[in-house]
């Protein structure tokens, strides 16, 4: 897993997408699972989402 400071949350979200890509990687070489890719981004994109937000908000409170 890449190192990224940062809380548990963020730490979890990193590792969920990585997940992710290794699945994403696996399936494309199984034919008539573009769908299911497809799908599989739209979660990644979701947590990167997430994941931004999570690091807005920390940024927020770490100058306080």
């Amino acid at each position: 897993m890449s190192y990224e400071a940062g809380s548990k949350e963020c730490r979890l979200l990193i590792e969920a997408k990585e997940h992710l890509l290794s699945a994403m990687e696996s399936l494309s070489d199984i034919s008539s699972t573009e769908k299911l890719q497809t799908q599989i981004k739209e979660i990644y994109k979701t947590l990167e989402n997430m994941h931004d937000n999570r690091r807005k908000i920390e940024s927020a409170t770490s100058t306080i």
